[in-house]
């Protein structure tokens, strides 16, 4: 059953009122604004997936829709919006979604956010062209659309194809938080990695 059925779609917002271009392009890959048909695919991706979120019981479905319906649907008009999910696509099909998290208007910063399809990430390789897709897009959404001043994002240590992945496109390590975490009974640092618009 998909979230649409469960719960009537509440908004007729399907775009970032923030922006001014909701789709953002190259010749591979796509980032357009989340809809209700993609949320029952973001949570399975999330729970297949725990060890590397900061996310700590799997979500249900009906959670899912709830937390959709309070926190981000109607957030989509907002000049000023705490959060702007959007979903990577390629070849028309959602293979990831991302964004910018815990925005802070009033400094033009913001976090990154970016999880892939669990059957994709396994893949090295294919992570690795799939993250710098969704790098490139999100960078222009931030720097040219938005006009933010910083980017930055918080990672595992224990990800360490992801972190190669974010310093390869020009984020730079800028903190460790020793034993930051406890992950399947160790303690794990936490990288804090930055990137500034006028100096990418």
């Amino acid at each position: 059953m998909s979230p649409h059925t469960l719960t009537p779609y509440p908004y007729k917002m399907t775009k970032w009122n923030c922006l001014t271009n909701q789709i953002f392009a190259n010749d591979r890959y796509a980032i357009s604004p989340i809809t209700p048909l993609d949320i029952e695919s973001i949570r399975r991706w999330r729970n297949a997936q725990l060890e590397v979120l900061r996310q700590k019981e799997p979500i249900t479905e009906s959670g899912q829709i709830s937390y959709f319906n309070q926190h981000i649907w109607p957030t989509m008009p907002l000049a000023e919006p705490p959060n702007i999910l959007m979903g990577l696509r390629r070849n028309d099909r959602l293979i990831g979604y991302g964004g910018l998290v815990h925005i802070a208007w009033e400094h033009r910063r913001a976090e990154l956010s970016f999880l892939l399809d669990d059957r994709r990430a396994s893949n090295e390789a294919g992570y690795t062209e799939d993250f710098l897709g969704f790098l490139s897009l999100i960078r222009k959404l931030a720097f040219d659309d938005l006009k933010l001043h910083r980017l930055f994002t918080e990672t595992y240590a224990l990800r360490t194809h992801h972190i190669t992945v974010l310093e390869s496109f020009g984020l730079r390590l800028e903190g460790v938080m020793r034993d930051h975490v406890r992950i399947g009974g160790d303690y794990v640092h936490s990288l804090i990695h930055g990137m500034i618009a006028s100096n990418e």
